[in-house]
């Protein structure tokens, strides 16, 4: 059995983006997990983890460990405290965007592929095994362009 303790993390990765600034711990790859991933996140205030996305072949949920983040949905944003948990399902209804401050567990099933849309950026996401590509949807082509 592997552990990790979500209060006394060790941090494995960052970003230092403007406005995406965080620290993280791949918590599912610590304990092992197969099919649900897990990451947890530490983020001063008004830093996200990422743009406001949706999946279309995952499921995700968030823990709030401490702190008062927000969270933007279809529904608007709301600020969470710790204790919280939320899910975003599948597609649009799952639409989100996550805020500080404060320490959050993102947990997710790991299927691939997957497609992310980022509503307010306009683009595409394509996700398979260690591929990652991102596109303009306004770039999509019809079935037999090219052909």
């Amino acid at each position: 059995m592997r552990k990790f303790n979500i209060f006394a993390p060790e941090f494995d990765h960052s970003s230092e983006r403007p406005g995406y600034r965080w620290r993280g711990a791949r918590v599912g790859k610590v304990v092992g997990g197969e099919e649900i991933g897990a990451c947890l996140y530490e983020l001063e205030a008004g830093e996200r983890t990422y743009p406001y996305h949706l999946h279309h072949g995952n499921e995700e949920w968030l823990f709030v460990v401490s702190g008062t983040p927000a969270v933007r949905t279809p529904e608007g944003e709301r600020v969470l405290r710790a204790g919280d948990l939320v899910a975003f399902p599948r597609g649009p209804a799952g639409a989100h965007r996550v805020s500080g401050p404060g320490t959050i567990l993102l947990l997710s099933e790991k299927r691939l592929p997957d497609v992310v849309e980022y509503p307010d950026s306009g683009k595409v996401g394509v996700r398979h095994h260690g591929m990652g590509k991102n596109f303009l949807a306004t770039d999509a082509v019809g079935y037999w362009e090219g052909e």
